[in-house]
This record gives structure tokens, C-alpha cells and sequence, in this order.
């Protein structure tokens, strides 16, 4: 299983919307495996198949204690968005400053996310998936299909927290 590249903003696969896939096969599996991969080399908690150069429909998530992978995922959301929680271990009225693997240079910012998910779709091996999640997961959820509806989390920034990461992403500096 190779560690495989992850896409920087700027390449045109960050933001095509992604393609169903057709078929599980030996292919789809280890890519799977890959990102799986990936995203742990990365220290990431999700990675969207185009984030590795490939327009499927496909995340992985490693997020406290929850680790999968979705095919052809639909997410169903509820509650009202806000600002979801940071992790367990740190303040627990904190916000959460969303970051991502192909936004380079430490560039984080405040989110506005629904803090409850219901995501469906398939398993590796094609059987059918549900996960109810909150919180942290929930919006791993959001953010994993953002990838793959060709979004980044950028676009969802408001105000002055969006011009401060395009200047730090223009100057290189970490926000």
C-alpha cells in the first residue's frame, strides 16, 4: 500500500465535482486501503478520493475513535449550523477551526457546520452503510463531502476569517 499524493489547492481536481462509482472492485478496495493510508500518514482525520488525484466518490475518516470508509456517500444533516465543538481533549466550548490536507501552511478557520449527520452509502465490500454522528465526526461528514462535491472548506469561511487565510495563503503564513 503506497502513501499516496495529496492534491494542493490550485490543482483543477479540488474542485470538479466527483463521479459515482460504478463498480467495487480490486481497484476501488485498494484505493481505499491507500487512502486509508494516506490520511493516517498525514495525521488527517478524513481524506476525499480527489484530495489523491482520483474524482470518485469516495472519503475515509479516522476521527476519535470511528474509522471507515464511504462509497457513494449521501449525507442528511440536522440541527441548526454552527460552529461544532473542538475534540475531546481540548476546551470544550472551544470552536472548531477547520484545516485541511490540500491547504498548505497551517491555514485554519471557523466553520459553520450541522452538528448532526446521518451518512449512507457502501462499504468497501458493497453492503450498505449508515452512521449517525455528532459533533467532530459530523462535521468530518461535511467537510469529507464538500471534497467531493468540489469544495473546500475555504468557501465556507465568512468575513474577516476569509480574507485572513487568502492573504496567509497568498503569503505563505499560517493563520
Amino acid at each position: 500500500m503506497p502513501v499516496l499524493d495529496i492534491r494542493q489547492i490550485g490543482d483543477p481536481v479540488l474542485r470538479s465535482p466527483a463521479s459515482e462509482v460504478p463498480e467495487i472492485d480490486g481497484r476501488i478496495r485498494k484505493l481505499v486501503q491507500d487512502m486509508y493510508l494516506t490520511n493516517e500518514k498525514a495525521g488527517g482525520i478524513g481524506i476525499a478520493a480527489p484530495q489523491v488525484g482520483v474524482g470518485l466518490r469516495i472519503f475515509t475518516w479516522d476521527v476519535e475513535g470511528s474509522r471507515g470508509a464511504v462509497i457513494n456517500p449521501r449525507v442528511e444533516l440536522s440541527g441548526d449550523p454552527g460552529f461544532v465543538p473542538r475534540p475531546r481533549d481540548q476546551e470544550p466550548d472551544a470552536v472548531l477551526r477547520e484545516g485541511c490536507l490540500s491547504v498548505p501552511g497551517h491555514i485554519y478557520g471557523p466553520v459553520a457546520r450541522c452538528p448532526q449527520a446521518v451518512l449512507t452509502g457502501l462499504r468497501e465490500d458493497g453492503s450498505p452503510l449508515r452512521v449517525e454522528a455528532t459533533g467532530l465526526l459530523a462535521a468530518c461528514f461535511q467537510h469529507e463531502l464538500d471534497h467531493l462535491d468540489g469544495k473546500l472548506f475555504l468557501d465556507r469561511l465568512t468575513g474577516e476569517h476569509k480574507k485572513q487565510a487568502f492573504r496567509a495563503l497568498r503569503s505563505g503564513a499560517a493563520v
